[in-house]
């Protein structure tokens, strides 16, 4: 998810910049889900692991400390759902903006 995400922030980036070129990646929303929900943190240090393109080397640990890692509760599947249907009404206007 990129920037500008909303119309407010599409027009308010108009009237500091003039833009050449606007880039929508146009991904599949299951791509999307299964990767961002596979998101482990180290809550103490903050370390992010990706199960798929950065797992630990012990899964479910870090790779420093041995201590247990989790997941957020707004990278759970289910959330990530919610959020990227949320950012797909949200953006349409933006979208039709840069048309």
């Amino acid at each position: 998810m990129g920037f500008p995400r909303t119309l407010g922030q599409a027009e308010a980036l108009d009237r500091i910049c003039e833009l050449d070129l606007v880039i929508n990646l146009n991904i599949p929303f299951e791509t999307l889900k299964d990767r961002l929900s596979a998101r482990w943190i180290h809550p103490a240090s903050g370390r992010v692991y990706n199960m798929e393109f950065n797992p630990p080397r012990v899964h479910g640990m870090d790779d420093i400390t041995g201590e247990p890692l989790i997941q957020q509760e707004d990278d759970k599947p289910e959330a990530v759902a919610v959020k990227l249907r949320k950012y797909k009404d949200a953006a349409k206007p933006v979208m039709e903006l840069y048309k």
